[in-house]
C-alpha cells in the first residue's frame, strides 16, 4: 500500500533528558524518524525537553518545540500545529506514555490526530504486565510462574506461595526502572513498593526467578500486511539476572544451535503477530540450553535500545523503516537502504560478528553501587565489529574510553578472584579474564557466574595469547 496521502504533517515525540538507564538511542531514532519523514514531503513538528540533543537542531525537523513532555504541554501544541498524525513509538517509554495518556484523556480524538504505526491496543498489551500475560497465555508461549499485583499485600501472598528469589519487574516503566531480583522479604518490600510507585499505572509483575538462564533477544518487524521479519538476534554474554543495557552483548548469537535460532524466531514472531504492532519490536527471551525451554520475558513495542544496536549492527534502519510503515508503507515497498537493490521485507545477514559493551557513569558517581541487576545503570555503549568474537571484543574495549587497551585489569593485592567472580559487578568480564589467568578452571568459572563455556573458552585462548606474547606481563 502506497503512502497515507492525508497526511501531511506528524508530531514526533522525542524522549526526554538522558538519564541513568536512557542512553542516547532515541535521539539516534528520532533523527531517522524526522528525515524519513521529510523524504516523504511530511511536514515534521518535534517536541523533546532537552535541547542537547541532535533531534532538535534546526534542520532535522521543520518545527521544534523545547517543551515540558507532559499532557498540558501536548495539548497547547497539537491545538496550535493541528497534526494530522501522531508518531509515539521513536520516543522510548516516555513517548509511549504520553501517547497512551493523550488517547486516554480524549485529546488525540478532539484535534483529530491519528496514532501512526502501533495502535493504542498493542502498546497496552505489550507494556501491561497483566494482559501481556494473558495474550501469551492465549497464544501458547511459555512465561515463567508470576502473578501481576497493585498493592503490596497481593505481592507477598503471591512471594508466600511461591518462595525467593523473585524478580519485579513494573509496567510502562523504562530499563527495569523500579524493579529487581529479592531474595529475602525485606527486600522484597523494598523493591515492590518502588515498583509500585514507578508505574503510571501502580502495577507490578512479580515472576519466580529464572536468574542464570541465557538471555537472548530477537529484533523484529511488521507491517499493516501482516509481513513479519526478524532483523537481527542477539545473545547477552552475561545470564539472565543482569539487565540486557548492562550487558556485554554479541550478534548475531554465538552458542545457539540452529533448532534453538529457529525456535526463538518463530516464537518472536508469532508474538510480533499477536500483538499487531506495525514496526520494530524487541523481544526478550530466558533459554536453558540443557532442556531447550524458553520463557518469554518481555516484548518492547517500540525502537529501544536494542533497536538502535541491531539498526548499527545489521545496517537496516529500524527507526526509518518504522516511520516509513507508519505513514502507511509496506515493507516490500521500502528500499533497502544498502544494496539499493532489494527491499526491505528481505532478512538481513551478518557474515561477521558485533559486540557490543556498556558504558556506565561510575567515572562520574564513584560513591554510588557498581552492583548489576534487572535495574539497568548504563548511560550508553560502544559497538564494535570484527571477523571473529576475539576481534570484536578487544576492538570494544579500546573503544570504550575506559583507559584500558587489553582485559587486564589491575586489582587491589589480596583479591579474592573466587569471591570477586560471584559479583555482579561492571568489572566480571575483567575478573573473570584474571581468573583464567590464575588456572582457574573453566568449568568452576562457569558455575559461578553462569556464562556460557564457549565465551569462557574464548577468553582462556586470548589469555593463553597473552601469556606467550608478553610473558613478563604488558
Amino acid at each position: 500500500m502506497p503512502k497515507n496521502n492525508d497526511i501531511k504533517k506528524v508530531l514526533v515525540i522525542g524522549s526526554g533528558p538522558i538519564v541513568i538507564g536512557q542512553a542516547a538511542e532515541f535521539d539516534y531514532a528520532g533523527v531517522q524518524a524526522c528525515r524519513a519523514l521529510k523524504e516523504e514531503g511530511i511536514n515534521v513538528v518535534l517536541v523533546n525537553s532537552n535541547p542537547a540533543t541532535i533531534m532538535t537542531d534546526e534542520h532535522i525537523a521543520d518545527k521544534v518545540y523545547i517543551e515540558p513532555l507532559t499532557i498540558e504541554a501536548f495539548e497547547y501544541i497539537i491545538n496550535k500545529e493541528r497534526p494530522d498524525g501522531l508518531i509515539a513509538s521513536l520516543g522510548g517509554q516516555t513517548g509511549l506514555n504520553l501517547a497512551v495518556s493523550l488517547y486516554e484523556k480524549g485529546i488525540l480524538d478532539r484535534y483529530g490526530v491519528k496514532l501512526l504505526g502501533t495502535k493504542i491496543d498493542a502498546i497496552k498489551n505489550a507494556e501491561d504486565r497483566e494482559l501481556f500475560k494473558e495474550l501469551m497465555i492465549e497464544i501458547g508461549e511459555p512465561i515463567p510462574a508470576s502473578r501481576t499485583v497493585s498493592t503490596l499485600a497481593e505481592a507477598l501472598d503471591f512471594a508466600k506461595e511461591i518462595g525467593f528469589p523473585l524478580i519485579i519487574r513494573p509496567a510502562f516503566t523504562l530499563g527495569g526502572s523500579g524493579g529487581g531480583i529479592a531474595s529475602n522479604q525485606q527486600e522484597f518490600e523494598d523493591i515492590v513498593h518502588s515498583g509500585l510507585l514507578r508505574s503510571p499505572i501502580s502495577q507490578v509483575l512479580i515472576e519466580k526467578s529464572i536468574a542464570g538462564y541465557k538471555e537472548i533477544e530477537y529484533e523484529v518487524m511488521r507491517d499493516a500486511n501482516d509481513t513479519a521479519i526478524a532483523i537481527c538476534n542477539m545473545e547477552n554474554i552475561d545470564p539472565i539476572g543482569i539487565h540486557t543495557g548492562d550487558s556485554f552483548v554479541v550478534a548475531p548469537s554465538q552458542t545457539l544451535t540452529n533448532k534453538e535460532y529457529q525456535m526463538l524466531r518463530t516464537s518472536a514472531l508469532k508474538i510480533i503477530r499477536a500483538l499487531k504492532i506495525e514496526g520494530g519490536c524487541n523481544v526478550q527471551y530466558a533459554l536453558d540450553t540443557k532442556s531447550n525451554q524458553y520463557y518469554v520475558i518481555e516484548v518492547n513495542p517500540r525502537v529501544s535500545r536494542s533497536s538502535a544496536l541491531a539498526s548499527k549492527a545489521t545496517g537496516f534502519p529500524i527507526a526509518k523503516v518504522t516511520t516509513k510503515i507508519a505513514i502507511g508503507y509496506y515493507l516490500h515497498e521500502i528500499p533497502n537502504a544498502i544494496t539499493k537493490k532489494t527491499v526491505a521485507a528481505f532478512e538481513p545477514a551478518l557474515d561477521y560478528v558485533v559486540t557490543k559493551i556498556p558504558k556506565w557513569p561510575f567515572d562520574k558517581f564513584a560513591g554510588a553501587s557498581r552492583k548489576l541487576g534487572t535495574q539497568m545503570k548504563a548511560t550508553g555503549e560502544v559497538m564494535a565489529i570484527g571477523t571473529s568474537f576475539e576481534m570484536a571484543l578487544m576492538k570494544a574495549i579500546r573503544g570504550a574510553e575506559i583507559a584500558q587497551d587489553t582485559l587486564n585489569a589491575k586489582f587491589p593485592e589480596g583479591t579474592d578472584i573466587r569471591q570477586a567472580l560471584a559479583a555482579c559487578d561492571d568489572q566480571r568480564i575483567f575478573t573473570v579474564f584474571q581468573a583464567l589467568k590464575q588456572g582457574i578452571p573453566v568449568e568452576e568459572i562457569h558455575s559461578i557466574t553462569r556464562i556460557d563455556q564457549w565465551f569462557l573458552y574464548k577468553l582462556k585462548k586470548m589469555a593463553a595469547f597473552a601469556a606467550y606474547c608478553f610473558p613478563y606481563g604488558d
